[in-house]
């Protein structure tokens, strides 16, 4: 304990705790940063419990609150009126509020008592400052400088990742599809530029993990071709505004890039290691630890793939359910899709096995690391 805790990280730990408590009270200070009137509950009156049933026999209970709230912002700030709130026990489209809740308000009316507004959603902020400032904090004490790096990439990728967005928005006519593709290649490039570092482990990890994502989505783009896509259902794709299809594409792209890159980070590591303490060691060995790296990692990448898939999909699929859909009909609107996804990936962590195995140990055989 006494090693970990150097000086270094002693200043460090100070300063994250300061910063912490900074973000804290800030975020409990700002509301008169906001444009949208907020406002805070000061008493909640619960006036009546209904029991609801529907046709097919979900039982449920709608229950209205009476708030009392507090303007936060804005003009008439400090000022306080009552309000009317219904939501039901599931919570599925409204919700309950508690006092001390701070809640966003639309069709704001002072103009006459009593006033009149439309409950939106609450001011969530502090949760999610603090919990990117635990994530942080978390990373460069554990970390040090990798972890600094690591943060720096998720940053950078958020940032092309909402770039890549826009110009999908502005110029639909473009293919998606290679927008986002390109958009994979800078994630490949920037995470593992800045977590490894500018050296041969580095250029390796990243060439095995194009090798992998391009084959994988190669292969199961030909299978899409050849089977007509029949089971591909893209009419589940909600809320799309254009051609779903290359979106679809792209998607799996960047899913299939996550696992490979996972995969081809943790192989590639291993043989290097293995190169330090025997530099003599031939192409031979090498491709067989690496595929023994990979059989030992292969099995649990792709549970923790289909356990994603499962946990998106659960919610939805058992409000399809729960409204007399069949079985096949809600797998086929919730599932399908997550479903080819979740197996391209599979493909993917497959074929990377013997793909970063063969390269590396052609790449590092009877070589000296630098």
């Amino acid at each position: 304990m006494k090693k970990w805790l150097t000086k270094r990280r002693r200043w460090l730990l100070v300063f994250l705790g300061l910063m912490g408590l900074g973000l804290w009270w800030f975020t409990g200070h700002d509301q008169r940063l906001y444009q949208t009137p907020l406002a805070r509950v000061e008493a909640v009156r619960t006036l009546n419990t209904t029991r609801t049933q529907d046709q097919f026999e979900n039982q449920d209970q709608e229950v209205t609150q009476r708030l009392r709230l507090r303007l936060l912002n804005g003009r008439q700030a400090g000022k306080t009126f009552e309000i009317n709130n219904q939501y039901v026990k599931s919570m599925g489209l409204n919700q309950a509020y508690r006092v001390g809740d701070e809640v966003f308000l639309t069709q704001l009316q002072t103009a006459h008592r009593p006033y009149r507004a439309t409950l939106g959603d609450r001011k969530r902020d502090r949760a999610v400052i603090m919990l990117f400032w635990l994530v942080t904090a978390l990373l460069l004490l554990t970390l040090g400088r990798a972890g600094g790096f690591a943060l720096l990439s998720v940053l950078i990728n958020s940032v092309g990742l909402g770039l890549a967005i826009e110009l999908d928005l502005k110029f639909q006519s473009w293919n998606a599809f290679w927008l986002f593709a390109s958009l994979a290649v800078l994630f490949a490039f920037s995470s593992l530029s800045l977590v490894l570092g500018w050296s041969k482990k580095m250029v390796a990890t990243l060439v095995a993990t194009f090798l992998g994502t391009a084959t994988a989505v190669g292969i199961s783009y030909l299978l899409l071709q050849m089977t007509g896509e029949r089971g591909v259902y893209y009419e589940s794709m909600q809320y799309v505004t254009q051609i779903p299809r290359p979106l679809f594409l792209a998607e799996t792209l960047l899913g299939s890039l996550g696992a490979v890159m996972d995969e081809a980070t943790d192989i590639i590591a291993t043989l290097f290691e293995l190169t330090t303490l025997n530099p003599a060691i031939g192409v031979r060995e090498l491709f067989l630890s690496g595929r023994n790296v990979g059989k030992s990692i292969m099995g649990p990448l792709v549970n923790v793939l289909f356990l994603i898939f499962m946990a998106d999909t659960f919610p939805s699929a058992l409000l399809y359910l729960k409204n007399g859909n069949s079985l096949a009909y809600t797998f086929n609107m919730n599932m399908s899709l997550g479903m080819v996804q979740s197996l391209v990936s599979g493909i993917g962590i497959v074929l990377t096995v013997p793909l970063v195995s063969c390269f590396a140990a052609q790449l590092l055989g009877r070589r000296k690391v630098k």
